[in-house]
């Protein structure tokens, strides 16, 4: 059998523990977090949404191998974290998608950490282990009815570029 994808969090504790769903995650051993920033690991695939590539099957082997990196901090402190983490990881930015989460309900790319790692695992063709970690919340299935027009294009695509022009056919260019 294949192993799943290891889903990693670079964690702050700079969030309200009862909203964080990578605490979530971990309860129910889905991730590992890790607050020591340095303890972090290499040449995983970082969801950073200042990075200039989209995540795309391009990404399944280094996922697979080094495993999924989410960051969980303020944005305050966001951009010096994903500064450190770039030079260590392969960074990605998720396409377009809607948060349904209950704090960013319909809001594009307002994602919890667990939204985040859904539509990386999906795109990745990891469609079980998707909606296995989004069963952790009662709203969380809905994450992948609400998207699955979009996340289906995304994990046909055959790389970051087809993905991007997608993207923006659901944006639509301003």
């Amino acid at each position: 059998m294949k192993e799943k994808i290891k889903l990693i969090v670079y964690h702050a504790n700079e969030d309200d523990p009862k909203k964080c769903s990578a605490r979530k995650l971990r309860k129910f051993g889905f991730a590992e977090l890790e607050s020591n920033i340095r303890k972090t690991p290499r040449h995983a695939i970082l969801l950073n949404p200042f990075a200039e590539k989209s995540i795309s099957k391009e990404d399944i082997g280094f996922a697979e191998k080094n495993g999924i990196l989410a960051v969980d901090c303020s944005w305050k402190n966001a951009e010096n974290s994903f500064e450190y983490l770039n030079k260590r990881n392969y960074s990605r930015a998720l396409p377009f998608v809607i948060a349904v989460n209950p704090v960013n309900y319909g809001k594009p790319l307002k994602l919890t950490t667990l939204e985040a790692f859904a539509a990386a695992l999906y795109i990745l063709n990891e469609t079980k282990h998707a909606k296995d970690i989004l069963n952790i919340y009662k709203w969380g299935p809905h994450f992948l009815e609400l998207n699955k027009e979009p996340l289906e294009d995304y994990r046909k695509a055959k790389d970051s570029k087809e993905v991007i022009e997608l993207m923006m056919q659901y944006i639509g260019d301003e």
